[in-house]
């Protein structure tokens, strides 16, 4: 029985039955070919079909979760009974922005020559004025970087991976914050890297946990999310980024990559990381957030010594940005369209956050102010896998801590919360419902 439509078919039978429930986390999909005796390739092309079917959800490096179950007796909104509200991913696209994009793809589109240039094979480093244009699109507290410094990728996660690449090898030791974004982590692991657990306090990563780290067995770099630290959603003070900057310079060894994909909403936050060590840092961003996952462009910023490893990276691992996405992107980091979403969606992540403390009042909650998410507390009664569980049955996805944990079993009794996919007009309808369902016993 190899043909992975039947494979799918008795999984999704087992669902029905009950032999696999809501919440139940499948083998990764290598150890499902194996068990099955079936080639790899199928096991792929099995996990595509049941997430089709809304069967099952997922993300690398996270693990693929039975998300199926029969449709409450009494919906919570009014949605179809198998529509599921993703509470796990966040990729804020405000309702009226197609208005503000508009004008420069109509722009594109209507010039003949600037679309049959854009339409060419580009170069991962983009003309003089995409640089420039990028330049003013990421300066942030004061500082910009310089033009010759950057570099541009698909997108944010491509960024990533070629950075990993280019300054690490298979075995090679990466500091993550306790708590981090779980793909970077796992596309570490995927290169062969060795991740490694970094302490953090309520004003980011430690700066002795760092040295301590290092001390232990070398470390080739550490991958930091200093402003609107996903999940936890910290920003870490001037002092704390000084601090950190001069312990790379100090310990000369380790480059700090440096995300800041969600920086743009903490407009009071310092200056980033690479300001301080602009020798020892990889600043990283992504307009996936501020424009939409959709049409996107990957945005590297990085010492002259790294940017020919760099540059070899993505090329190698067809990582660039499309011609298109460069032009039209740039565009919109030169014309203001950028800005303008920016300021729209602090204010929206802000409106969303006043919902949250109104729905989670007397619950342990850490968040900005400004982000489009948070991580609650659990009850001692309470298991995450409990309230993902009871979730899935109301076709709402949640993200566990374990989730965003470096080391296997450290993870709080914790959920993470994101509302960037909600309407901002039923957020708070689903939010007391996700708060019923942790204090429910």
């Amino acid at each position: 029985m190899n043909d992975y439509r039947l494979i799918a078919q008795s999984i999704a039978d087992d669902i029905s039955a009950g032999r696999l429930r809501p919440g139940d986390r499948l083998p990764p999909q290598r150890m499902f070919a194996y068990q099955r005796g079936i080639a790899a390739s199928t096991a792929g092309r099995v996990y595509i079909e049941l997430k089709k079917r809304g069967l099952v959800s997922g993300e690398t490096g996270r693990g693929t979760f039975v998300r199926f179950s029969p449709p409450a007796p009494h919906p919570a909104l009014a949605e179809p009974p198998a529509a599921t509200i993703n509470l796990e991913t966040n990729y804020p696209v405000l309702p009226n922005q197609q208005a503000l994009l508009a004008p420069a793809l109509r722009s594109i589109a209507g010039n003949r020559e600037v679309l049959r240039h854009a339409l060419r094979e580009t170069t991962v480093s983009g003309t003089m004025a995409q640089r420039d244009a990028t330049v003013i699109g990421i300066a942030r507290s004061g500082w910009q970087p310089e033009p010759n410094t950057l570099l541009f990728t698909g997108n944010g996660r491509q960024a990533i991976a070629a950075t990993f690449s280019a300054l690490a090898a298979p075995g090679d030791r990466i500091g993550f914050e306790a708590l981090t974004y779980p793909v970077a982590k796992a596309l570490a692991e995927r290169q062969g890297l060795v991740p490694v657990s970094l302490a953090v306090d309520e004003g980011g990563v430690l700066p002795d946990a760092i040295r301590a780290a290092h001390y232990e067995l070398p470390l080739r770099a550490i991958y930091l999310q200093p402003t609107m630290q996903n999940p936890l959603g910290l920003t870490a003070s001037a002092s704390r980024r000084k601090q950190i900057a001069k312990l790379l310079n100090e310990l000369n060894g380790p480059v700090a990559i440096e995300d800041t994909i969600y920086a743009f909403l903490d407009e009071g936050a310092p200056p980033p990381l690479r300001a301080y060590a602009p020798e020892r840092t990889v600043l990283i961003d992504s307009l996936s957030k501020r424009i939409g996952p959709g049409l996107t462009l990957g945005i590297i910023s990085a010492p002259d010594r790294i940017t020919s490893a760099l540059a070899k990276a993505i090329v190698a691992g067809a990582r660039g940005a499309s011609g298109f996405a460069m032009e039209v992107c740039t565009r919109w980091l030169s014309d203001g369209t950028v800005t303008a979403l920016e300021v729209a969606k602090r204010l929206d992540a802000k409106a969303r956050q006043a919902i949250v403390s109104r729905a989670f009042q007397g619950h342990v909650i850490r968040a900005h102010p400004y982000s489009y998410y948070f991580m609650v507390d659990l009850p001692p009664h309470r298991r995450a896998s409990d309230v993902i569980e009871a979730a899935a049955r109301r076709g709402i996805t949640l993200a566990p801590a374990s989730a965003f944990t470096v080391l296997p079993g450290h993870a709080p009794n914790s959920i993470r919360v994101g509302m960037a996919n909600l309407e901002l007009e039923t957020t708070e309808e689903v939010l007391r419902l996700v708060a019923e369902m942790i204090i429910k016993k």
